[in-house]
């Protein structure tokens, strides 16, 4: 279907607005009055600039207060509209949104209102205009889409119609059902936004907190179905006001928005675009250095070994047990310091899933790749990590390990012994495999990305829609400095774990909120010790936090102690237990060991204001 968006969802000036929807991919736009008031074009201006872009306009937007007022008021809105048209025609707009009045001259009689609609609609005909009326949610005495049907139908005038909006019927909690009883042309116009739920005043949570379909927790995909079962034909609208996506970039906000509305005709069966291709496993972590000590000897003293490195890059691979990570230091690394850079996906179909990302408007990455390098797409998530899709050492399909020469390094005491040797034509490398002393690391448990604020919803959507992820909740934690906000995305098996975090701006010196990477392990107790026996420094929890455990939780013999003493953290469900704790911040990068019991599924929230806290007082090595 043809999409559209109003200029109010995108931040800027009206120019500004029309090229980033353009450059999105949308087909219209709806001109919100604001943006045509303060732009410097003219209205003819702003047509031409339309039709260059390759985008009509749809709808031109709003006209408040018009129906069931006196006569003396109505005859005063006539006059108003009678301006509005000749604009309209100006500008090329052929259908007009009129909203429910909010005056305190309204009167609550819907004959008058049908009447007066009537009236307009004859005026609109003259000028080649329809007329959308549409419920606001808080309108004075229409508030209900099916009330301004009813409103609609009395009149009864071929230049008036209605207009759906899913904020304002959901918002409502109206049954979206009845839509399916309206005739499919006199629905003129459809708005689409989604909104959190939230229990607050319907105005303020309309005019701060919409976003856009599949970000929020209303069923639009459901209404949408009911709209075109009705018989609907005209542009599926994107309509949202809120206030990150004001002050956000324009360009990437547009290409959020269109993604939601591609999601969105898949989900209700209007388009097929390549299905998910879920991920399967974590392959690796690519870490950016300029200084690979710190983190070597954070890896060594972890128990990782440097089992390999790249025939034509300076980076290696770190392994242990499943568990890789690249230490990459090339030119990147010396500009922007230590970080989570990529994040290699195990892919059931590697092309599948580029395939996927393409079509919702994740370009794949141009790479610079040798002629004997295996094939390995990547695209970018919003914050700007790399996500490459992978095979690893699967013999039907190149395998990425491929690009990588053993090393000769001696192993570090969790691991059994590696052999170097030469590599074969495939260039299979030797596993680093978990020794049966207790405290190996397993694999990576999970990644924790830090999202630009303005991009937190923008992420959740991206990991759902392009890579097939579940999203869970989001969850508030108290940070010294403010709320951090969180919400993970998963796989069904939890192989795949990434927290998607945003929260209050660090200082400047700190250089952006740290990222982590989660590394499994089967006795948390012996990993921290062993860890810290080996040179390693464990982020120091106050002993508060541990009075407080031994209040909330009856813990085994010596269970406390040794949490107290190794700077553990404890969290308990229905399901299981969750033991962690973390190394010291290199650059923006920690991590974090953690013991999770099967059933467990959370990742600790209840400590995280703990652990925020204690490394706001210990700052990163550099």
């Amino acid at each position: 279907m043809r999409t559209s968006i109003a200029t109010v969802s995108l931040s800027g000036a009206l120019t500004e607005k029309l090229t980033a929807a353009a450059r999105a991919g949308f087909d219209g736009v709806e001109i919100f009055e604001n943006d045509l008031l303060a732009s410097p074009l003219t209205p003819e201006e702003v047509r031409a600039r339309c039709a260059d872009l390759g985008l009509s306009i749809d709808l031109y937007q709003p006209m408040r207060d018009i129906e069931a007022v006196p006569s003396e008021e109505f005859a005063r809105n006539l006059r108003r509209a009678e301006h509005k048209f000749r604009l309209m025609e100006r500008l090329g707009a052929d259908t007009v949104l009129v909203c429910s009045s909010v005056s305190p001259l309204a009167e609550d009689d819907d004959a008058l209102a049908a009447f007066q609609l009537r009236r307009l609609a004859e005026l609109a005909e003259g000028f080649g205009i329809r007329v959308a009326y549409e419920a606001l949610a808080w309108g004075r005495h229409v508030s209900t889409y099916d009330h301004a049907w009813r409103i609609v139908e009395a009149a009864d005038h071929p230049a008036l119609g209605t207009c759906l909006d899913s904020f304002h019927i959901l918002a409502r909690g109206s049954d979206p059902k009845g839509i399916e009883d309206i005739p499919g042309e006199k629905i003129f116009f459809l708005q689409l936004a989604d909104a959190p739920l939230m229990a607050m005043d319907v105005l303020q949570w309309s005019r701060h907190y919409r976003c856009f379909p599949g970000q929020g927790g209303f069923d639009v995909a459901g209404l949408v179905g009911h709209v075109m079962r009705a018989g609907y034909e005209g542009p599926l609208s994107l309509e949202v006001f809120n206030d990150v996506f004001r002050q956000a970039e324009a360009g990437p906000t547009a290409v959020d928005a269109l993604r939601s509305l591609l999601v969105l005709q898949e989900s209700v069966g209007l388009t097929e675009p390549p299905a998910p291709v879920v991920p399967t496993g974590i392959a690796f972590a690519e870490l950016v250095t300029p200084d690979v000590e710190p983190l070597s000897e954070i890896l060594e003293a972890l128990g990782f070994a440097r089992t390999a490195r790249h025939r034509s890059k300076p980076v290696d691979l770190w392994q242990q047990g499943e568990a890789r990570l690249l230490l990459n230091t090339g030119p990147a690394a010396r500009r922007d310091g230590t970080q989570l850079a990529a994040v290699g996906l195990e892919s059931p179909d590697p092309a599948g899933a580029a395939r996927r990302a393409e079509a919702l408007l994740a370009p794949v990455l141009p790479r610079r790749r040798a002629p004997e390098d295996a094939p390995l797409d990547a695209v970018a998530a919003p914050d700007g990590t790399e996500l490459f899709f992978c095979a690893t050492d699967r013999p039907e399909l190149p395998s990425w390990t491929g690009d990588f020469e053993p090393t000769v390094r001696k192993s570090p005491v969790v691991h059994t012994p590696l052999v170097a040797h030469e590599a074969p034509v495939a260039h299979k490398l030797p596993v680093a495999h978990e020794s049966p002393v207790a405290g190996g690391i397993h694999r990576i448990d999970h990644l924790a990305l830090t999202q630009p604020w303005h991009q937190f919803d923008e992420a959740a959507l991206f990991h759902h829609s392009v890579l097939g992820l579940g999203a869970q909740e989001s969850v508030d934690v108290a940070d010294p400095y403010g709320l951090l906000r969180s919400r993970a995305v998963t796989n069904a098996d939890g192989s795949v774990r990434i927290a998607l975090g945003v929260g209050a701006a660090p200082s400047a010196d700190e250089g952006g909120r740290a990222q982590h990477i989660a590394l499994a392990t089967g006795d948390i107790v012996t990993a921290a010790r062993r860890f810290r026996d080996a040179g390693g420094r464990l982020l120091p929890i106050p002993a508060n936090y541990y009075d407080d455990l031994a209040a909330e939780y009856e813990l085994g013999d010596g269970e406390l102690e040794a949490y107290r003493e190794l700077g553990i953290l404890y969290d308990r469900d229905a399901d299981g237990a969750f033991r962690h704790c973390y190394t010291e911040t290199i650059g923006r990068v920690f991590f974090e060991l953690v013991q999770r019991d099967a059933g467990y599924r959370g990742y600790g929230a209840q400590n995280a204001p703990v652990r925020l806290a204690a490394q706001h007082v210990r700052r990163p090595v550099r």
